[in-house]
């Protein structure tokens, strides 16, 4: 669905409430050319307590963090962006929509180095269901091990959200696609698994949970340390600092996805190859409806992770 085919006609940007239409930056920003700009991917949930933001708190704090390595100046402060996120929300009239922070270098000059260009910051707000299909959540997708390899942290911080990064995932994801496959999963520059495109990645064995460390050039994402949380509370074992070979995926009991806008999506197979018996497993079943019991509160627990609005 495009977005205009979407209810949505306004966008918040460099402070104000501005029409859709007229939400433009220049042709010649610096973002545009070199990739310098950092994002979010939250979600706001119609819960039983009304609609409320997940893990807000830690989507804004990773914003500025991932800023840090581009020394780039948000010109606003996390509570004026929290403020702004729930009142383009509420003017919207949306229960539960996919939220889009960004703040990028602007126009002003075009070498490398950003000068003067200014940090411009947006807030998007739209409806968006399940990211890889409804039917992907009960029954599982396919995906393939990607001939793209993940940056090394070494090379560009895999700890920020990056827009200049993703190109790194179009080319995995959509090698994906064109072969038949639902998403990819991509190796770090040593043959180990990393992650998804947009998503990270969890291996099921012996009921114990295996999920790649961080030095593995995965960026920290959120939804992962909620699931981690989840299934401890929940009486698993969790390993997540994991090191994890090609070939473990091939031989796991259960494997699945993990991402702000993915939620916990189950991989029935890799390369054509099945994952235990090819559908949901029990234990990515568990996990997954816990954490929908959590994202739409029919549940007490957890209730820090969550902004009323």
């Amino acid at each position: 669905m495009g977005f205009d085919e979407m209810d949505v006609d306004t966008i918040w940007m460099d402070g104000e409430f501005v029409d859709w239409e007229d939400a433009q930056i220049h042709v010649l920003s610096h973002g545009l050319h070199y990739g310098t700009g950092v994002f979010e991917g939250a979600r706001c949930y119609d819960t039983e307590e009304g609609p409320a933001l997940f893990r807000w708190d830690e989507h804004v704090e990773r914003l500025f963090q991932s800023a840090k390595p581009y020394e780039m100046e948000i010109d606003h402060s996390a509570e004026e962006i929290t403020d702004a996120t729930l009142e383009l929300i509420d003017r919207q009239d949306l229960e539960s929509c996919y939220i889009r922070p960004i703040a990028f270098y602007g126009y002003d000059s075009l070498g490398v180095a950003p000068g003067d260009c200014p940090t411009r910051t947006a807030i998007a707000v739209w409806p968006w269901g399940a990211y890889l299909g409804e039917d992907a959540l009960e029954n599982g997708i396919e995906v393939m091990v990607s001939s793209w390899r993940k940056h090394a942290s070494s090379q560009i911080p895999t700890n920020a959200k990056t827009t200049g990064l993703y190109v790194n995932s179009l080319l995995a994801g959509e090698e994906a696609r064109r072969n038949g496959y639902a998403e990819a999963i991509v190796l770090n520059k040593e043959g180990n698994v990393a992650e998804g495109p947009g998503e990270n990645i969890f291996l099921v064995r012996d009921d114990t949970i295996y999920t790649p460390g961080l030095s593995e050039s995965i960026l920290d994402g959120i939804t992962r340390d909620s699931v981690i949380t989840i299934a401890r509370d929940l009486g698993y074992t969790v390993n997540d600092t994991a090191s994890l070979s090609r070939g473990e995926l091939n031989t796991a009991d259960e494997l699945f996805f993990t991402g702000s806008a993915a939620e916990v999506t189950p991989i029935r197979k890799v390369d054509n190859v099945v994952i235990g018996d090819g559908s949901r497993g029990p234990v990515t079943e568990e996990i997954q409806q816990k954490f929908f019991e959590v994202v739409e509160r029919r549940t007490d627990e957890y209730d820090e992770w969550f902004t009323y609005l």
